[in-house]
């Protein structure tokens, strides 16, 4: 077929032929050689195919709108023309400038105010592209956030390719939660997943262009192997979370990130824990979302932040009027003072004479640190006589028996290796106070309580999970331990579990692991600290898994600290019950307790407070108030200012709901009817879907035909197999249903005992409504419109405008009627704007319960109407699409000025050495980024007929026998 060589005038929404074959356009990008049209297709050969069309290779017949045909209805109640029009209004994108929240707000997720303002900020049409970091504070529910940025992209005609990047023990609860709340499904590239992906594909193909949406941990994504695969690929959003972990250049993190950064349109990343106090390393996250906004030099402004950022903690005035109920405050910590055993109180003493606080001025220890490794010792006895044993056993593996030194340092060691046997039983102080906690608050095999106890070393989590069972009187299977050491799917199924009211869990003993992403608050409100982390950032973390949004009953956090009666190390400790009296002070007045300490990092943190112990200093000379942070000239003094803002952030508003149905579930019963023929309960084999609606249960249920299973495919894959939609398809119709559900699965009385709901909410995006309304635009055969009857004066032709860019997003959109009031003259007609569509269902035959007395007689002379009424829309509606794409030109020279100031900066500034070579490729990426904002430059205008209305009084045309 010849090469195309005239210019397209093609938007999504727009019906092209192709191959003789007809196809909706989704998405359409002009390139330097022409166009790539993305489409799916709708006559009966190519049902259910997407493709993709270059038009220097292939004909592409766009069907010219002042051609198009008038079809009269014949349906009953004018069915055909609702289902068409409804679906057509789906299929089409709401434009990106679009300053309303139009699905987030209608799916299973509370949507505060708090959180709508993270999504007002990142569709801020100042940006030429969504860019935003979300630095809330642990617990407000970052991922829903996501969720409803995610959600508002999708609707937006920007979301078809997904990538989210996690830990890998949250993959499949960042997985659940945009399933079940947002229906938008990703597919988990875990261990799993990726081995199952290796057995369908070809070692060579790229594995991103097989799953459109994909959720995968950074430790998978960062291997080299993928590196080449993601260089080739583009994104249309990519979300990083726990994006702290980006910064450090050189790191392959970092690398990650960089490649990852140009390649996407839309970048959201997420750290409750935004910087590690190095303005470099910020400014590293701040040029992965916007390049220019960080001068050559690496410096950058409080407005330049505050531009991409949004951070609140549980306390700003904006977050604490709306958790209310929703999230309990934390009651007053307890912190137990634990009498050690005489075991333990002689291994003290021994390392507190011996190893901390030596006579002599000097421990047995023969490297190099003699200051650090003694508390080391410490640290691992604080944790558990277990792990004490096992870092005397490592450091003895590493002696030499016929060194001197090393030969008196293992002596010391023996002796306290030997003290410290006597102590590994279950007498041990703490073990004691543990179940003596364990039983205070409730926790036994009859009863509902639960707790969470963490501790820093694996052989403490293990030797607690081989004692207690015996101490408490639970069993085995009530006792689960989680470690770093556990793969993936390991993780994820402990976690899952333990989120399950029927779960047997009742104590999940875990490592800091956990500390990180995992909600833990499901069933439980207790957290046990049983060995104090040496960093306020890491004591955060875990509180956090409980004490978060959702949460009803008050946190209660509890920590076992041990008193020797040794007095140098009784005071050490001191210092340590210190850190978490500091913490629970932070919680109320800062929503970042890193700034305390302004070392933000755990390691780092570690190390200073092992600094003041072994130095016998004040803890004040280490961590900080909250008005010594404020007054600071560093970035914590920075970030304070946005903890201080009482100022509430600005809110998109819900758009009215813009529908030809009360609902979507009557739109989808509508949709069903027509394409099964009204068969409701017949089976797939013979076009139908068994589709049943229960109302008094909200409950309706179908069964996949073939080319619906193929769209399922791409479901979260345990929901796909426990739920075994493929047989057959639940779906909660309304949002108390589905909450109703998802709190049935926390139950564990979800598919096969999970925490997937066995019936899915109906919500926007669901991908049966988008199937359903590719389904409906089958009515019509190629560029026609429907003609019906209405409370009109006089022929009137409904139309919509739209103004696209170069890549073929929809940047405005705007309907208008032409009303033709001469019919002696059908080349005059008046334009008039709508601001909505609602006189449809006001003042047309597409209001409910209206009837057909059958199709228009004649249609076919309403087809001169057509061009007449494009042409005088096209001039009408200018000035309005005009408007908006002078402001779209705005703001790209806006951005196109900005880099061009960076450009001058580079050039006046002297560097040196790897300074030199970075600022190049930052020079290099801006150039390219440029290159992808001219993409977003306005480009066309389009105006299609969608809709021919005369008068009820109009006869019907006369149908002949035979």
């Amino acid at each position: 077929m010849s090469a195309q060589t005239t210019d397209l005038n093609v938007a999504p929404g727009s019906v092209v032929v192709v191959r003789d074959e007809e196809w909706l356009v989704t998405s359409a990008e002009q390139g330097a050689d022409g166009w790539l049209v993305r489409v799916r297709g709708l006559s009966e050969l190519v049902a259910e195919t997407t493709a993709a069309f270059y038009s220097s290779l292939d004909t592409i017949e766009v069907q010219d709108p002042r051609a198009a045909k008038v079809v009269a209805d014949g349906s009953s109640g004018y069915r055909d023309s609702r289902l068409w029009l409804e679906a057509l209004l789906r299929k089409t994108p709401v434009p990106y400038g679009d300053q309303t929240l139009t699905v987030s707000t209608h799916m299973l997720a509370d949507a505060l105010a708090y959180q709508r303002a993270a999504v007002t900020k990142a569709l801020d049409p100042q940006h030429i592209r969504p860019r935003i970091l979300i630095a809330d504070a642990v617990g407000l529910g970052k991922t829903i956030e996501i969720g409803m940025i995610l959600s508002e992209l999708v609707r937006r005609g920007r979301g078809e390719r997904i990538l989210v990047v996690t830990p890998k023990h949250v993959l499949e609860q960042m997985q659940h939660e945009l399933w079940c709340r947002f229906a938008l499904p990703f597919v988990r590239l875990d261990s799993a997943g990726i081995q199952k992906v290796r057995q369908k594909l070809p070692a060579t193909r790229n594995p991103f262009t097989y799953f459109k949406r994909a959720i995968i941990s950074i430790d998978t994504l960062k291997s080299p192997r993928y590196k080449a695969h993601l260089e080739r690929q583009q994104w249309d959003a990519v979300v990083i979370d726990e994006s702290h972990n980006l910064t450090n250049t050189g790191t392959q993190n970092n690398e990650l990130a960089r490649v990852l950064a140009p390649n996407t349109e839309a970048l959201i990343l997420a750290s409750a824990t935004p910087h590690n106090g190095r303005e470099e390393s910020f400014a590293e996250l701040l040029r992965l979302l916007d390049p220019t906004v960080v001068k050559p030099d690496g410096t950058f402004t409080k407005q330049d932040v505050e531009s991409l950022l949004i951070r609140r903690h549980r306390h700003s005035p904006d977050v604490a009027v709306e958790v209310g109920g929703d999230w309990a405050e934390r009651a007053e910590p307890v912190h137990r003072l634990v009498t050690p055993s005489p075991a333990e109180d002689a291994v003290a003493a021994e390392l507190s004479q011996t190893w901390l606080h030596p006579q002599t001025g000097s421990s047995p220890y023969s490297g190099d640190t003699k200051a650090l490794f003694p508390w080391t010792l410490a640290k691992a006895y604080l944790s558990s006589p277990a792990a004490l044993a096992e870092s005397i056993k490592q450091r003895r593996n590493k002696l030499d028996d016929a060194d001197r030194e090393q030969r008196a340092e293992l002596q010391a060691l023996k002796t306290l290796g030997d003290l410290n046997a006597k102590a590994l039983d279950e007498t041990a102080g703490k073990f004691a106070a543990l179940v003596q906690r364990l039983t205070e608050i409730g926790v036994g095999q009859n009863s509902s309580i639960r707790a969470v106890v963490f501790a820093e070393r694996v052989a403490t989590l293990t030797w607690l999970r081989d004692h207690l069972p015996k101490a408490t009187g639970l069993n085995a299977d009530n006792i689960a331990m989680l470690h770093g050491g556990l793969c993936d799917k390991e993780q994820q199924e402990i976690v899952d579990s333990f989120k399950l009211e029927t779960s047997p869990i009742r104590v999940l003993v875990t490592g800091d692991v956990a500390s990180e992403g995992v909600n833990l608050h499901a069933q439980c409100h207790h957290l046990i600290h049983y060995d104090i982390p040496w960093s306020l950032i890491r004591i955060e973390q875990r509180n956090g898994r409980i004490d978060r949004y959702g949460q009803k009953h008050p946190p209660v956090i509890s920590s076992l600290i041990l008193e020797p009666t040794d007095p140098e190390f009784s005071g050490d400790l001191r210092v340590l019950s210190k850190l978490l009296e500091r913490e629970n002070q932070a919680h109320s007045t800062l929503g970042d307790v890193a700034s305390l300490m302004g070392k933000h990092s755990v390691s780092e943190e570690e190390n200073a407070i092992r600094d003041v112990l072994a130095k016998g200093m004040d803890l004040g000379t280490a961590v900080r108030t909250a008005d010594e942070v404020a007054d600071g000239d560093d970035l914590d003094a920075l970030f304070a200012l946005f903890d201080a803002n009482d100022d509430t952030p600005p809110v998109l508003p819900a758009s009215a709901r813009q529908s030809l149905y009360a609902d979507d579930l009557t739109f989808l019963d509508e949709a069903l009817h027509a394409a099964f023929h009204d068969v409701p309960h017949a089976s797939p084999e013979h076009n139908g879907v068994g589709w049943t609606v229960n109302k008094a249960h909200g409950i309706a249920e179908l069964t996949p035909p073939k080319d619906l299973r193929q769209r399922l495919v791409q479901l979260p894959q345990n929901y796909l197999q426990h739920g075994r939609v493929f047989e057959r398809l639940k779906l909660a119709t309304n949002p108390a249903v589905g909450e109703a559900q998802l709190r049935v699965a926390r139950q564990g009385k979800g598919v096969d005992n999970t925490t997937w709901p066995e019936a899915h909410y109906l919500g926007p995006l669901h991908p049966v409504l988008d199937w359903a309304s590719d389904r409906a635009l089958t009515a019509l055969g190629r560029n026609q419109v429907f003609v019906i009857r209405g409370d009109v004066d006089a022929p009137t032709v409904l139309l919509m405008g739209t103004l696209t860019n170069k890549r073929g997003q929809l940047i405005s959109r705007v309907f208008s009627t032409a009303t033709f009031p001469n019919p002696n003259n059908p080349d005059f007609c008046m334009v008039e704007t709508l601001e909505d569509l609602s006189f449809l269902t006001a003042d047309t035959a597409l209001k409910p319960g209206s009837s057909n007395p059958g199709p228009v007689a004649d249609a076919d002379r309403y087809r001169a109407l057509i061009p007449v009424a494009v042409d005088n829309a096209q001039r009408e509606m200018r000035w309005v699409l005009d408007a908006q794409e002078k402001a779209t030109t705005e703001r790209l020279s806006q951005w196109r000025a900005r880099a061009q100031r960076w450009h001058d900066q580079a050039d006046q500034t002297e560097l040196f050495g790897a300074q030199k070579g970075r600022v190049g490729k930052l020079g290099r990426r801006i150039n390219e980024e440029q290159r992808l904002a001219d993409l977003l430059a306005p480009t066309q205008q389009l105006v299609r007929p969608l809709l021919v209305i005369v008068d009820a009084n109009t006869p019907a045309a006369t149908v002949k026998d035979g």
